[in-house]
């Protein structure tokens, strides 16, 4: 049989691993499977990698998780320092809100306990602005912490409740007809509206809502001063 140059087996060192390449694996995994199928085994095997290489880098898969979190909150677009406050906490939800909608997984890690006290630089300092923000308002800290999280609630519900309207459930209320046939006597407003349900309910409605929040939570500061 005559000689062959191809070697056999593998030769030299392993591939070099970087965080980069883990993280890109990793977002790779969770789009397809989502996020709750990641773990960093799985991982090592999307990467072809052994389970012992990934644990150079990443602890376990809380840490996998923050890394992918706190590498995506760099993209979000920073605060405007200056101009009128209510201006500057509603901008500041409207890039929250379109950074996390991008990626409404990283949304529903976040409401899981103890994800929110591992964000960053990057994501407090969104936070930071939005409560500078309602300081310069006015708000006392009680008041600008209980606008941050009554209109963190409002986005991520939105946006999850958006992510998953667009699955099978929602396939299946636009072919079937989500209020026809119903009881227009009982239900006279729902009737009228009838199939125009889907196509009304999926407008971008976010930034005139949290306008709307903001400024119903800041009256309601304003009328405790």
């Amino acid at each position: 049989m005559p000689p062959t140059d191809a070697p056999r087996g593998r030769t030299g060192r392993p591939p070099v691993t970087s965080r980069a390449d883990i993280l890109v694996a990793a977002r790779r995994l969770i789009d397809r499977d989502g996020w709750e199928k990641l773990t960093v085994r799985r991982l090592a095997a999307e990467m072809g990698i052994g389970a012992t290489t990934l644990y150079h880098h990443v602890r376990d898969k809380e840490d996998l998780l923050l890394l992918l979190l706190n590498e995506y909150a760099d993209r979000i677009p920073r605060p405007p320092a200056a101009g009128e406050p209510r201006e500057r906490i509603v901008a500041g939800w409207v890039a929250i809100h379109d950074t996390l909608g991008a990626w409404p997984w990283a949304a529903e890690v976040l409401t899981v306990d103890g994800f929110l006290t591992g964000l960053g630089d990057s994501a407090l300092v969104q936070v930071e602005a939005i409560l500078a923000a309602a300081a310069d308002h006015g708000c006392s800290q009680e008041e600008a912490v209980d606008l941050f999280r009554n209109i963190w609630y409002f986005t991520v519900g939105e946006i999850l409740v958006r992510a998953r309207s667009g699955g099978a459930r929602g396939a299946d209320e636009r072919r079937d007809g989500f209020l026809a046939g119903i009881d227009a006597a009982a239900l006279p407003r729902l009737a009228a509206i009838g199939d125009r349900w889907p196509g009304l309910s999926a407008r971008d409605t976010y930034p005139d809502a949290v306008r709307a929040f903001v400024d119903g939570l800041l009256a309601q500061a304003e009328g405790r001063s």
